[in-house]
């Protein structure tokens, strides 16, 4: 049985200039002074009755309103999706490669243009087929057309490559310009018909065009200019594959070619970073991660984007790391520093961008490369302090960004360039006492905005300062004489009292009481038995004095207190 028609849906204002006269009781009705409620009920449903009228209401019937529920997948609905769609995709995709394995063939006696002016009519035949086919089942055709176009990019790389003869040198400039516009043509083509695999596709072709033209300068180009397309495409139709697929890419074709492009049948060498290579890799991996960021949602972000700026990130550095290795003595610190302002530079837009994946990614590359830089340039110890000093820049800038995640990154990065220090330090040296001026500075810093930062505990903070708390008695046990340690250290637990006194922290205060302690149990340890009189007898002397002074203050504060 049929369904009722559903009726238009007339505007919601349609109510409001309804005439007053359907929305009068029937002439046929005359109020009485004691009306029925059956009478009353009557009057309401005709009256409703000729509103529906006039709109054009009608009752849903029961067919329509109830939705259907979707019919589970069955073996049939599977084997024909299987045979009308499934084999034919696959006989058109064997098809296209036995057709380009067979054009790559010798065919000695022919003229050697005969197998590309073959690949190109067999590439129109295949145009005209998915044409015909996209009525019957555009997926197919999708297919046939990705394959004509494959087909006509492959027939203009057999004027240059494959078989016994080339119409074409590989690497004089005509061929370069015919595999410039093969490409090109493939990409323009991907973009006409809107599909992602098929641009994937073309620009799996356009890479390989970027390593088959043998000019040194025009695969680092080409890169740059993949990445721009792969980014502008993506974007603008919302697809994060294209940017995904030009990142695998870019990476893949930038490492063979800076080892030489071996596909050409040449020695297997690194290529002197001296040719702007890195500089055209760092562009091109600023793009990609700016395609990534802008497909970012939010602070969570899509997985897909996720990890597609982690490879952008951890790729892209990695193969510019690796490449300036090999000029170490010349421009690996500029490269590096460069490396640093760019990643930098994107973390700041990724900051804007709400991506918090790749504000943490960005900007530890960024602070990865300075630190390369810096171990590069400063000589040791000097470095030490550079260092340091990077950490506290590391940890402003974290707050800026609202990252905890870069806080704890950095704190480990901090106690693993202490760790250096005390592994490399010989001697004493004034360095030494900058470690905990930074770590206290950190963690005022962090006490200073912690609400920017929306930490719940103080464990970074904490942190901080039991690595100040251990520095500092550390550097002045190696800078002062052994005669003075006593004397230092009682010095320190004394400024603690002092600050501890002006920001009103017990944090402070406990690391005076423990300073002390650790003095005491010095002098008791060592002091009695290898320092000179004097020298044991002043710091004893001292010690208690400052017991005492410590145990008084606090008395009196506790009954001011109290």
């Amino acid at each position: 049985m049929r369904s009722a028609r559903r009726p238009k849906p007339e505007p919601a204002d349609a109510i409001e200039r309804t005439p007053r006269s359907l929305l009068a009781p029937p002439p046929d009705s005359t109020p009485s002074p004691s009306p029925d409620p059956d009478d009353r009920v009557a009057q309401i449903e005709a009256r409703l009755a000729r509103i529906e009228s006039y709109l054009r209401l009608a009752e849903p019937s029961a067919q329509a309103a109830a939705a259907d529920p979707p019919r589970p997948a069955t073996a049939g609905d599977l084997e024909a999706s299987l045979g009308r769609d499934g084999f034919a995709k696959a006989g058109i995709t064997g098809l296209g490669l036995g057709i380009a394995f067979t054009l790559s063939l010798p065919f000695a006696g022919l003229p050697h243009i005969v197998p590309s002016l073959a690949g190109y009519l067999l590439a129109g035949a295949f145009l005209l087929l998915g044409r015909f086919w996209r009525k019957r089942s555009p997926s197919v055709a999708g297919y046939i057309l990705a394959s004509a176009m494959a087909l006509g990019y492959f027939s203009t790389l057999r004027l240059c490559f494959f078989g016994s003869g080339h119409c074409l040198p590989a690497g004089g400039m005509a061929a370069a310009a015919l595999l410039t516009a093969a490409s090109a043509l493939a990409i323009a083509f991907a973009l006409r018909l809107r599909s992602p695999w098929i641009l994937c596709l073309a620009l799996l072709l356009g890479h390989a065009t970027a390593l088959a033209v043998g000019f040194p300068w025009f695969a680092p180009i080409a890169l740059v200019v993949l990445a721009f397309v792969a980014v502008r495409a993506g974007l603008s139709r919302g697809q994060s594959a294209p940017i995904a697929a030009a990142t695998a890419l870019c990476y893949a074709t930038y490492l063979a070619w800076a080892f030489n492009d071996p596909f050409l049948g040449r020695p297997l060498e690194l290529i002197s970073p001296a040719t702007l290579a890195p500089e055209a890799l760092l562009a091109c991996t600023a793009i990609l991660l700016l395609g990534f960021i802008g497909r970012s949602r939010g602070q969570g972000g899509d997985a897909a984007v996720n990890m597609g700026t982690f490879f952008a990130v951890l790729g892209g550095y990695g193969l510019f790391l690796l490449h300036s290795l090999a000029d170490l003595n010349g421009t690996f610190v500029a490269h590096q520093l460069a490396a640093s302002a760019t990643f930098l530079g994107l973390a700041v837009l990724a900051f804007r961008r709400s991506s918090g994946i790749a504000v943490f990614l960005c900007s530890m590359t960024g602070y990865l490369a300075l630190t390369a830089a810096i171990v590069r340039a400063a000589p040791a110890p000097e470095v030490f302090a550079w260092l340091s000093v990077q950490s506290l820049v590391v940890v402003a800038t974290a707050i800026w960004f609202r990252s905890r995640f870069i806080v704890l990154a950095n704190f480990g990065i901090y106690l693993a360039i202490l760790a250096a220090y005390v592994a490399l330090a010989r001697g004493g040296h004034v360095i030494s006492i900058g470690f905990g001026v930074v770590a206290l500075a950190t963690a005022r810093l962090l006490a200073w905005k912690r609400d920017r930062l929306e930490l719940k505990t103080e464990r970074m903070r904490n942190a901080y300062l039991v690595a100040a708390f251990l520095v500092f008695p550390y550097a002045l046990y190696r800078l002062v004489p052994g005669a003075w340690v006593g004397l230092a250290w009682t010095l320190a637990a004394i400024v603690y009292y002092l600050i501890g006194a002006a920001l009103g922290s017990v944090k402070y205060r406990w690391m005076g009481h423990a300073t002390l302690l650790l003095t005491a149990g010095y002098l008791v340890v060592v002091g009695i038995s290898r320092l000179e009189p004097v020298f044991r007898n002043l710091s004893f002397l001292i010690l208690g004095a400052v017991l005492l002074t410590v145990s008084l203050l606090f008395s009196r504060i506790r009954r001011r207190d109290q």
